[in-house]
């Protein structure tokens, strides 16, 4: 543990994550939808379940799993198509869902489905863990445990991304009620949030993403 903190790639490590992290992408733009579309709590909601998903890639990659989906062009195909299909099925279910789209507030239950929504989104980008994988050897010192320091450095990645999309839920759930008040607004942030899930879907299903966020 102390070899790890004591690591001199450790300030590298913290501001290539920082820049990553707030580098939109495929996460970042389903957060936003999220918010625009069911606001802040809803948005933070979703950065929770990110966050966990992507926290599971990361462990993930430092036992192996990426190494699995690296060689296996079927593992990967078939976690990059499951959560495709799964974006796909988000953005269609939020064009047929217009009262929950049109709530202000939600209780603790209706926050329950977008948490388990934004993790299996994460979870189901094999990208993620492949981006670990070669992310996190760059920083690792070959004097302590490597999966220890793997675990720790996606942890601490997967935290500064949680702070990074956060400030994004808060801009966009700054501007939403200017967005609301406008004639249509609130059915264009509807139909604009499901483009972007469906777009994200077929853009996974396509091209892959190029990493977890």
């Amino acid at each position: 543990m102390n070899a790890l903190f004591a690591n001199p790639s450790l300030a590298a490590f913290v501001l290539a994550s920082l820049v990553l992290a707030a580098t939109p992408g495929p996460g970042v733009f389903y957060i936003l939808a999220r918010t625009l579309a069911q606001g802040r709590r809803a948005g933070l909601s979703s950065v929770a379940g990110v966050a966990l998903g992507n926290l599971a890639n990361a462990i993930g990659a430092s036992i192996g799993v990426a190494a699995l989906l690296a060689v296996s062009s079927l593992a990967f195909a078939i976690v990059k198509y499951a959560g495709a299909a799964y974006l796909v099925y988000l953005g269609i279910k939020v064009l047929g869902a217009r009262s929950a789209v049109a709530a202000a507030t939600f209780s603790e239950a209706d926050l329950l489905p977008i948490f388990r929504d934004g993790f299996v989104v994460a979870l189901l980008n094999p990208k993620t863990a492949l981006f670990f994988a070669a992310f996190l050897p760059q920083f690792i010192d070959p004097a302590a445990p490597a999966l220890l320091q793997g675990a720790l450095f996606g942890s601490l990645f997967v935290l500064i991304a949680v702070l990074t999309d956060s400030l994004y839920v808060l801009g966009a759930s700054a501007v939403r009620p200017a967005l609301s008040r406008l004639n249509g607004g609130r059915e264009a942030g509807r139909y604009l949030s499901a483009g972007v899930l469906i777009g994200l879907g077929v853009l996974a299903a396509l091209s892959g993403w190029r990493s977890g966020k």
